[in-house]
């Protein structure tokens, strides 16, 4: 990816990683003019929140508190890789899942 569309991306970017508020503040921001660096990490960062919202409710109805403890503190984890990976200005993937949602929210960002 060339250095200028990271460093102009990288802020929107930064920002869809603070909850999903965030994410449709990067979302919005990202209409005008949109920049591939930050539709990336919106894109990740899409599928991290309906992933914790599937936990929290679909999950959470069933397993209890332990399996959604555990599953939350596995996208907590998957988190902090993708905001480190906007931080260095990297299209690094959520690890098992990333793919997926670039594949499946490519129409979104």
């Amino acid at each position: 990816m060339e250095n200028q569309t990271v460093n102009e991306g990288k802020t929107t970017a930064i920002i869809s990683y603070i909850t999903w508020i965030g994410t449709l503040i990067a979302f919005i921001m990202n209409t005008n003019k949109k920049n591939s660096f930050a539709s990336f990490h919106i894109r990740q960062m899409i599928g991290l929140s309906l992933f914790s919202l599937a936990n929290s409710f679909v999950i959470g109805q069933f397993a209890g508190y332990w399996v959604t403890g555990a599953i939350g503190m596995g996208l907590f984890v998957l988190w902090i890789i993708g905001f480190i990976g906007a931080i260095q200005g990297e299209e690094k993937r959520v690890p098992l899942i990333g793919d997926l949602f670039q594949d499946w929210f490519k129409g979104i960002a």
